[in-house]
This record gives C-alpha cells, structure tokens and sequence, in this order.
C-alpha cells in the first residue's frame, strides 16, 4: 500500500550533457509518497514571467549567423537573424494589414517548411493565437476548425487555396488568405503573399507595442480528436508551452547538446508542425535552444532516409510507424544511420521487439528512448532519461511534475498496478475551448488531468504505458477518431447505423476498420462505402476495411460495444 512506503534514499548517476557526472535522488520504493502520488525525482523549474515568443528568442545573440530551419528538398532556409526579422515584420502586417488583435486566432494550414516556424511566431508576436490544421484536411474539415476556432486569418499553399475556399463556402464565412510560395508558383487571386509580407521592410513595427500578451493567455489552439465527440480545441498558454521547454532542458534527460560557436546540433522535422509533438518538442523547443532544424515537406521513405546522412542529422523525433520503416527499410544501414546520436519514439507505444530491431541496424551504441504526452500536456509529461536501457518502459515524470494510477473508482493504486494515468504540472492545458462538459470530465481535483491512458508505474516511479483507455486510433502516429468516421458513415443514405475500431497493421500502426447496419431495403457496395468516406477526410482516416452487420452492439446507454467488435470479427 502507498502508505507503508518508506523514505530512505538512494541515488542513481547520470550523465548530463557535458563531462560531468551528477545523480538523482530517489527514494528506496521510489518517488511515491504516503498518499500515492508519484513525483518528478528531478528539481523543480523555474518558469519566467513571459510569452513563448520572447522565450524562443531570448538567446537569439548567441547564434543570429547560424541557420534555424532549412529544407531538405529544396535547400531553401534562413538564418535565425532572418528568421527573427521575417517573423517581427509579418506580425507588424498582421496588426496593420490584417487588423489582427489580441486573442484572434491565426489558422495555419501548411506542411513542414522552413517558413512554418517563423509565421507561429509571428503571428503570436502579433498577439494572435496560432491553431494549425493538415494541409491534407477537405472542405469538410477546415470548415469545422474555422468555426470552432472563429479564426481571423488562414496561411496556407497555393494549391490548398481552392480546397479552403470549398471550406469557407461550407462555413458561410470569408476570412483572409495569405500564401507561402515555396516553388514560384502563381499567386491565386485574392490572396496575400507571406513572402512579400515578412520581407516588408517598410512596415512600421511599432504597432508591435501595441500587444498586451501576458504569460498566462492562450497562445496555441491545436485541435485534438476526441472517440465520443468531434475534435476539442486544446488551450495552451504562454506559461504551459515555457514550461515544458524549460522541463525538457533538465540535464538527465535533455536530448540536446549545447549549440556554440563551433557546434550545433542538428534535428529532422519529420512530424508534422501542425501537431504538438512536431510544433513544441522539435519546432519552438530546439529553437529556443539553437539547433538547426531539416525541414521535409513531403514524406518519401527513400529521400527520408538520405537525408540523414545528407544533413548529418543527430538528433530524431519519431513515433513507432517511422521506427519500424527505418528497421525494415533496404536504405537503413550503419553508414545512412552513422550521425544519429539521439532517437526518441513518441506518440504511441512501442513494442520492445521493434525496438530492438531498430537498433540492430546502427551496430553501434545510440540513445534510444520514448516519450510521452498528451496535446493537452502542451505535450511532454515524460521522456526516458540518458541511463534508461529498457526500451519497453518510458521514463520518470518531467521535472515540476506529478502522476497518479487510479482504478475506475479515481482511487489511487500503488505500484505496478495498473490504471489510468492521471497528470498535475504546469504544462497541462488551461482547458477545452468552449466545452465545460469536457473540461469537467477531464480536469478534476484542483488541476489533475486524466489522460485516459493505462499505465503502470514501477517502484522508483518510472512509468509504463501500457494501453489506451480511449478508443482513439493511431495511423502513423496521427489522431483518428471513431466517432468522426462513423458520423460520415452515417450520412450515407444505405447506412443506418456505424461503428469504427482500430485493427493491427504492419506499416501504418493501426488503421480503422468499420462495421455497418443498413437501412431496412437498402445496400451498398463495400467499395462504394469506402470512397464515400475517403472524399471527406483527410487520407490517412480512410477506411478499407468494411464488414455488414444485422445490428451494431450497444449497451443499454447507448455506447457502441467495441470491444464485442474485436472479440467476435477481430
């Protein structure tokens, strides 16, 4: 029991980021205390009074000559000097040109290129709210994201310019479109051009002045799906995204080297900007800290995979579909793979065998670890620290973090036992926008957050994730929502009623599997159910995979039995 558990120390060494060695404190049964709650073994932070902005910037005299992101494709990229001139001129434009004001939201709709820092910060700098979207997202989707977010302003692709305005059609709503040009093309009429926009060096920055952003506001609206309801905008403060930054600097666990005069690390943005992981963890963070960040706009596995050696990347943040491609893949090799010090895999758990499979590949000693965290953990509660060898296990809770393991009951368990991870730190979000239901349902008990997740944690507190208590599904480490796709299911005039799993794949993780009931006197062709839903999500949602039923299994309250689902056709 967490009452019996005694309180003598013992330490463990760890090698920080230079050549000296320090420890960590730990209880003998770990960083539990009497009431059950397990605590960070790492001191407390510091968090400054400031905007996230201003906290990317604050070392900008350290490295202004060195380069802040480049593309891998094209070599296109900018100099962190540039950068911060770029940003500091869009958002005078967005105050002037735009009338952006404080609190508005900025939609950004774009893959990873170099410009995707720079037009965050600029729009935050300009007292905006950035909330990002897939640049593969339909009509559809946009049009659901601009309502809820009621954006001022959307930045975007030429190409992408005619699908959103499908999306304002949709929404009954005209807002500005401003584009990046990446590759020459035409400016589509009616829009802005980002280029001509942050290169304005006549734009008075004054206005800049004018914004009166504290600490506490919200300055980042990502969208995270739900299983019983539609997507959530997710409220991250100045404060919450400055804190996990300073949180992942700990020296036990920081992935990062110094960057100085003669060194910078360099890191490949594979995942997406437009999701927490890639927008925090590799994007702001590694920029706060001055590395130089490979950006890939368009995943390709043989142009991924050269690009590591091409760049002499060392530093990778990937989740478990991108670890098991690199083991299986004909190109990996020691010699592609040879610059890679250190390899994190988040976003879903992964199996130990993959892993260990992966690393075969590098016939060398690398850092490989997990992390873990939630888009409503702004997203990191843990990362394995540097003396962590077992791959199957995640790590202690970030510095000014606290966990609890409950049962259904919100009682809290002991050690390795398992159930649901509960999170208090100052990385957890202010809350859902506009959804009291939700934020009650999830924020509880003077600022616990329960992720859903099913963990154990062992006796010194390092914990494991062991399954998902939510029904979302995972497709290449991106969020699929059940409820979503059987809500399209649904619109099909065959379909009377829908229900969506998350099956095993080999490349993908999981991919979504559906079940259907007809209407009484009606069918539809497997195939045709199918393409249905494929011209209304983005590609990685659609579905393949359809089996007809007499009936979809409910409870009596109505909530479809899934796991009946997987028992009997799965």
């Amino acid at each position: 029991m967490a009452s019996k558990f005694l309180r003598t120390t013992n330490r463990i060494s760890v090698l920080r980021s230079g050549s000296k060695c320090t420890s960590i404190a730990i209880r003998k049964n770990g960083n539990w205390t009497q009431e059950g709650i397990v605590k960070s073994p790492f001191v407390n932070v510091d968090i400054p009074n400031c905007t996230l902005y201003d906290y990317v910037w604050q070392n900008l005299e350290k490295w202004p000559e060195r380069t802040v992101a480049v593309c891998a494709r094209t070599g296109r990229g900018y100099t962190y000097e540039q950068a911060f001139n770029l940003s500091n001129a869009f958002a005078a434009n967005l105050r002037k040109k735009f009338k952006i004001r404080d609190g508005d939201t900025v939609m950004v709709m774009l893959p990873n290129i170099p410009d995707f820092p720079l037009i965050m910060l600029g729009a935050m700098a300009a007292g905006g709210i950035v909330s990002t979207l897939n640049p593969v997202y339909t009509a559809h989707e946009i049009q659901r994201q601009l309502l809820m977010s009621d954006a001022k302003v959307i930045v975007t692709l030429p190409e992408n310019v005619n699908t959103v305005r499908e999306a304002f059609k949709l929404a009954k709503k005209n807002i500005p479109i401003i584009v990046v040009k990446t590759n020459g093309d035409a400016t589509p009429e009616g829009t802005a051009v980002f280029n001509e926009l942050s290169e304005d060096v006549h734009v008075d920055k004054s206005c800049l002045k004018e914004v009166r952003v504290t600490t506490n506001d919200v300055c980042f609206l990502p969208y995270s799906s739900g299983t019983t309801g539609l997507p959530k905008g997710v409220e991250l403060t100045n404060r919450n995204i400055i804190a996990n930054c300073i949180q992942m600097n700990e020296p036990a666990i920081r992935c990062n080297n110094e960057t100085t005069a003669n060194y910078q690390d360099v890191a490949l943005a594979i995942l997406p900007f437009f999701h927490i992981y890639g927008a925090s963890v590799v994007a702001l963070h590694k920029i706060s800290q001055g590395l130089k960040i490979v950006t890939i706009d368009r995943f390709q596995p043989d142009t991924f995979i050269e690009t590591l050696e091409k760049f002499k990347v060392n530093l990778l943040y990937l989740a478990p579909p991108l670890i098991i491609m690199m083991a299986n893949h004909p190109l990996g090799s020691a010699k592609t793979y040879q610059y890679l010090e250190t390899v994190i895999s988040g976003a879903a758990p992964l199996a130990p065998s993959d892993g260990e499979r992966f690393l075969s590949k590098f016939q060398r000693e690398i850092r490989f670890g997990q992390g873990y965290g939630l888009t409503e953990t702004s997203p990191v509660v843990a990362v394995s620290h540097k003396t962590l060898i077992n791959s199957d296990k995640v790590g202690y809770a970030l510095p000014s973090t606290e966990l609890r393991i409950v049962d259904e009951n919100l009682k809290n368990l002991g050690p390795n036992e398992m159930g649901e991870l509960l999170v208090r730190g100052p990385q957890v979000m202010k809350g859902y926008r506009d959804n009291p239901e939700a934020n009650a349902n999830s924020l509880i008990d003077d600022g616990w957050f329960r992720t859903g997740d099913l963990s154990i944690a062992d006796d010194q507190g390092i914990i494991k994730i062991s399954d998902r208590q939510k029904e979302l599904i995972k497709v290449k480490g991106f969020q699929v929502p059940p409820a979503e796709l059987e809500a399209i299911l649904r619109e099909h005039p065959a379909v009377f009623d829908a229900a969506v799993i998350g099956v095993p794949h080999d490349t993908k993780g999981e991919t979504p599997k559906a079940f259907v009931a007809f209407r009484p006197g009606h069918s539809a062709d497997i195939k045709d159910l199918c393409n249905f839903v494929a011209t209304k999500v983005a590609p990685y949602k659609r579905i393949d995979d359809i089996s007809i039923l007499e009936s979809i299994p409910r409870s009596a309250a109505g909530k479809i039995l899934r796991k009946d689902l997987r028992s009997r056709y799965c």
